[in-house]
C-alpha cells in the first residue's frame, strides 16, 4: 500500500480509470491515489487473471487476444459497477471504443502521459513486458506509443507523467485535477 497523507472529506462517487502506456505508472500512481482517497485499488489485468487462474500471457496463448479483451472489457463494466474505486487499466485496454465509451459513461479516465523517454527509462530492464521481447524492444515501444498516443488522447483528463515527480506528487495532480474540473467524480466535503 502506498504510504503518504490520506486527504479527508473527500468523496468519490465514480471510479478513477488510469489509462496510458507501460511504465506511465497506471499501478503506482493509482495506488497512491486510492491510498489518498482512501478508497479500493483495483488492477483490470489481476482481476483477470484471478478470474481465469492463468497469467495474461497464458490467456493470449491459449484462447487469443480476441477472447482475452472481450473478458477485459467484461472485468472492466463489473468493476465501474462497482463501489468507487481507483482502478488501473492494460495499455491495450484503452484501444477498445467500447471500453472507452463505457468508462466514460461510468467513470472518468486519467491518461498518465509520459514521454518516449521516461517510459523507456522505466521499462527497458524489466522482463516482464511480454511485448517488448523483440530485436528491438526500444523500436517496439515506440512503435506502440505512435499507435495508441491518438487513443489516450481521448480521455478525459490527462496529466503528465514526469521523471522527478514522487508517486505522492503525480497522485496529487491527479486529486487536484478531478477537484478542480470533474465534481461529478470527486467532491470535497468540510
Amino acid at each position: 500500500m502506498a504510504e503518504g497523507k490520506r486527504y479527508k472529506g473527500l468523496i468519490l462517487h465514480k471510479t478513477v480509470v488510469m489509462v496510458g502506456m507501460m511504465g506511465a505508472g497506471k499501478t503506482a500512481v493509482g495506488r497512491a491515489l486510492a491510498a489518498q482517497l482512501g478508497v479500493p485499488f483495483r488492477d483490470s489485468d489481476h482481476e483477470i487473471e484471478q478470474a481465469a487462474n492463468m497469467t495474461i500471457a497464458e490467456i493470449f496463448e491459449r484462447d487469443g487476444e480476441p477472447f482475452f479483451r472481450r473478458k477485459e472489457s467484461q472485468v472492466i463494466d463489473r468493476l465501474l459497477d462497482g463501489t468507487p474505486c481507483v482502478l488501473s487499466t492494460g495499455g491495450g485496454a484503452f484501444m477498445s471504443a467500447d471500453n472507452r465509451q463505457l468508462i466514460s459513461q461510468k467513470g472518468v479516465s486519467v491518461w498518465l502521459n509520459a514521454d518516449l523517454e521516461v517510459l523507456w527509462s522505466r521499462v527497458r530492464h524489466k522482463d516482464t513486458r511480454p511485448l517488448l521481447r523483440s530485436a528491438d524492444p526500444k523500436g517496439t515501444l515506440k512503435a506502440l506509443y505512435d499507435k495508441r498516443v491518438p487513443q489516450y488522447q481521448l480521455a478525459d483528463i490527462t496529466v503528465i507523467s514526469k521523471a522527478d515527480r514522487s508517486l505522492d506528487e503525480m497522485a496529487g495532480i491527479v486529486r487536484q485535477t478531478l477537484l478542480d474540473t470533474r465534481p461529478d467524480v470527486l467532491e470535497s466535503k468540510p
